[in-house]
């Protein structure tokens, strides 16, 4: 008689797994093809960016919505952030 052991699933089990990390390596693999779509400069103010400078690849910020990708500088992103926080601000009251 073989018990199972506390990590083991049945074959139902093991598919469903493989089917949801299937799935999402799909969903991965799509949004990385995006990248190739990423522009060379903000979309706001026009700035150049450069893809192997790792200071600007971790400060700057990109928006993926549907197959459209949009690159934003840190200072057009901040500047964005604040007019938001105020247009909450004067809807609030």
């Amino acid at each position: 008689m073989i018990t199972k052991g506390p990590f083991q699933m049945n074959r139902k089990t093991r598919r469903a797994v493989s089917r949801k990390n299937r799935d999402k390596m799909k969903q991965m693999e799509e949004q990385i093809a995006l990248f190739q779509n990423l522009p060379s400069y903000c979309l706001t103010c026009e700035k150049d960016f450069d893809k192997k400078n790792k200071e600007m690849v971790s400060s700057w910020n990109v928006v993926v919505k549907g197959e459209t990708v949009r690159l934003y500088c840190p200072d057009c992103w901040s500047r964005a952030k604040e007019m938001l926080n105020e247009m909450k601000k004067e809807f609030s009251k």
